[in-house]
């Protein structure tokens, strides 16, 4: 589904592009949602899991940024995580007003455990794209992710 809005070629160009960039990520998402719940999480907290398994321990801030989530989101996400004994928060013993975000072992054991899993299924919704495209894919995402404002 493109624009019916009647404007230039390239405004409807432009238009286009960014609906089927959205509606594609909105489906994906979707998709990915279902896989998480089966292991009752959201898709951002299989993010804080799995950005803490990979970078290690990080202050609640960083996390947020990481993920692109507001303070107040990643604040409710990693309260929820916590309730479910996957992490815990440490305050740093030099600057107390940083609080540090820890995968507990069972955090831990969960993420590495569902994962591969995970690596699966986006390996499984990227097969419809070549080695090639995928790359390029990325390359496109990257390049209007950075674009500054």
């Amino acid at each position: 589904m493109g624009s019916h809005y009647p404007g230039t070629e390239r405004e409807i160009r432009a238009l286009n592009a960014y609906i089927k960039l959205l509606r594609a990520a909105e489906s994906l998402n979707a998709r990915m949602s279902q896989k998480v719940a089966a292991h009752h999480l959201t898709l951002s907290q299989f993010g804080v899991l799995e950005t803490l398994c990979h970078l290690g321990p990080l202050p609640q801030c960083k996390l947020g940024e990481k993920l692109l989530k507001s303070s107040g989101n990643i604040t409710m996400v990693v309260d929820n995580l916590e309730k479910l004994g996957l992490v815990e928060r440490r305050r740093d013993s030099e600057d107390r007003r940083v609080v540090t975000v820890h995968l507990t072992p069972e955090g831990r054991s969960l993420i590495e455990r569902i994962f591969p899993e995970h690596v699966a299924t986006i390996m499984e919704e990227m097969e419809v794209l070549d080695g090639g495209e995928q790359d390029l894919l990325g390359q496109l995402c990257r390049k209007v992710g950075l674009k500054s404002g």
